[in-house]
């Protein structure tokens, strides 16, 4: 059995290689628009299923059972949306309100798909964090480190951001995008078998 993470994310792939996947990385390039009127849990469902699918259609061949994951994290504040910051402008906004109301959920929705059988498992994960109150220079320091960019939110759990997080109601791994249990145990239900412990 084959596994193909369909993300570029280093943070999903660090959680499959530490949990003892074996697997390839195929970025997907998909419109990343969030619709009028779409919730923030429609639309990490709506693009982890399109980037399973784009990678799946991009796999012309393949001579065993495949397994494909699509994932898209967003955090959710106050019924605002926050993905990656565009800039540091961005960045520093974020992190005022992350700091401003406290507590965020993060979602990420999921998609398992197995091949060639077509069959799939698609489901949302939601995870509740307390976050510190920050001082304006505390703001601006994170922000010199270089780690709030490229992530959801504006911040890594797994980093130097660690030290903000007072609470985690839920899965931790889902605060870094992919949570892994709930992945495995899709998995599972789908038919994956290996020789891991």
């Amino acid at each position: 059995m084959k596994l193909i993470l369909a993300s570029g994310s280093p943070r999903r792939a660090e959680i499959l290689r530490r949990a003892g996947f074996i697997f390839d990385a195929l970025e997907t390039r998909i419109e990343e628009v969030h619709r009028t009127g779409e919730s923030p849990e429609a639309y990490v469902q709506r693009l982890a299923i399109a980037k399973a699918r784009a990678a799946a259609d991009d796999l012309i061949d393949w001579a065993e059972t495949t397994f494909i994951v699509g994932a898209d994290t967003t955090v959710v504040v106050a019924g605002e949306m926050f993905e990656k910051p565009v800039d540091t402008i961005d960045a520093r906004r974020m992190l005022r309100l992350l700091s401003h109301h406290r507590t965020h959920d993060v979602l990420t929705g999921i998609s398992v798909i197995v091949l060639p059988e077509g069959q799939s498992v698609n489901f949302v994960e939601r995870t509740r964090v307390e976050f510190s109150e920050l001082s304006e220079a505390e703001i601006e320091k994170y922000i010199a480190t270089g780690e709030a960019f490229g992530k959801a939110g504006a911040y890594a759990i797994q980093g130097y951001a660690g030290r903000y997080v007072g609470r985690v109601e839920g899965c931790y791994f889902n605060v870094m995008g992919l949570p892994l249990s709930r992945v495995w145990n899709a998995m599972l239900s789908l038919g994956w078998t290996d020789s891991a412990p």
